[in-house]
């Protein structure tokens, strides 16, 4: 049963209880409308401990070995007192189809650290209303005290350009050695990387790994940079080696530490907040037409008009949207 009074929650997250971190993001899951206007006190109180953490998204194609990369450098960065915490966007199926939520199991140091925090993300009907639920468990994570939140994009396509909106640094990650390296990989993700790393730089696959490395370089040439702060660099990492991870965390610091001084760092969070409100208000509306019973009665014979040819597609959204 989930219990409704904020205070509980609020006091549970300020002092970084685990089970109460849980139960409030099970809160936040929750569509139950008693338990969103709880979730909403929540984050409200919660809001002024939050933001004091670097953001990093991961994406990369299947086989690119996230899990294990998002193990090395969350295992690196908690042994040096850093708290981690790993969240996945996760909007393909309801029955796991994303790897976090099969892979906590394999990220068995991770997930056994005493300084990490791992949650699967919940299957959602729209990709929408996961990346906000995903934001505001962000949240619940830096008012516990977690200063490093790692989000990993398990669907493909659109959940890319989710995650880059809600983090400081989007990362992706490439393996060399599978035949065409810009293969699998679309423009629109390239032009939204902060930086790329060549994952699985280790015994025989190193000279695959420095070609691959010369020609996403090139690649990336083509890509106008989004600033003039930061060109996106193209690192090469192993997973396998401890430490193996450490100078892409060295990019992202550099990054952070770049941002903070020019004023973009805040300038993005700023427009991310904005970005987050109006994904908001675009699911309440979804909402409130599909819950709207006048709205409901009317579909089957507006559908059929358009079926048939007698009104425009046009003019019967246009009449549907009438009666909200």
């Amino acid at each position: 049963m989930i219990h409704t009074d904020p205070d509980n929650y609020i006091q549970g997250i300020l002092s970084c209880n685990r089970r109460m971190v849980a139960k409030t993001i099970t809160l936040i899951e929750s569509s139950l409308k008693e338990h969103q206007q709880a979730a909403f006190k929540v984050m409200g109180k919660i809001l002024p401990h939050t933001g004091n953490s670097i953001r990093l998204g991961v994406t990369g194609v299947p086989g690119v070995g996230k899990s294990t990369f998002i193990e090395n450098l969350g295992v690196y960065l908690a042994d040096i007192g850093h708290k981690v915490a790993v969240l996945a966007v996760d909007p393909t199926s309801r029955r796991s189809g994303g790897s976090i939520l099969g892979d906590k199991t394999r990220m068995e140091k991770l997930s056994a650290h005493e300084n990490a925090f791992i949650r699967p993300s919940p299957a959602g009907e729209t990709l929408g209303g996961v990346a906000a639920r995903t934001r505001e468990i962000m949240l619940v994570c830096e008012a516990a005290g977690f200063d490093v939140i790692l989000v990993e994009t398990v669907g493909v396509g659109q959940s890319e350009t989710s995650v880059a909106s809600m983090v400081d640094f989007f990362l992706v990650l490439m393996i060399a050695g599978a035949g065409d390296e810009l293969q699998g990989i679309k423009k629109g993700v390239l032009e939204m990387a902060d930086g790329l790393a060549i994952n699985k730089a280790d015994g025989d696959n190193l000279a695959a790994v420095e070609k691959a490395k010369t020609d996403l370089e090139t690649a990336l040439h083509f890509i106008r940079p989004e600033t003039l702060t930061w060109s996106p660099p193209v690192l090469t990492c192993s997973s396998v080696v401890e430490g193996g991870t450490k100078k892409v965390w060295d990019m992202i610091l550099d990054h952070n530490q770049k941002f903070k001084t020019s004023g973009e760092f805040m300038q993005r969070r700023r427009h991310q907040s904005l970005e987050w409100m109006w994904t908001l208000v675009e699911e309440g509306l979804k909402k409130r037409f599909q819950d709207n019973k006048k709205i409901n009665e009317k579909i089957p014979g507006i559908s059929q008009q358009v079926e048939n040819e007698k009104i425009s597609p046009a003019a019967a959204a246009d009449m549907l949207l009438s009666y909200l």
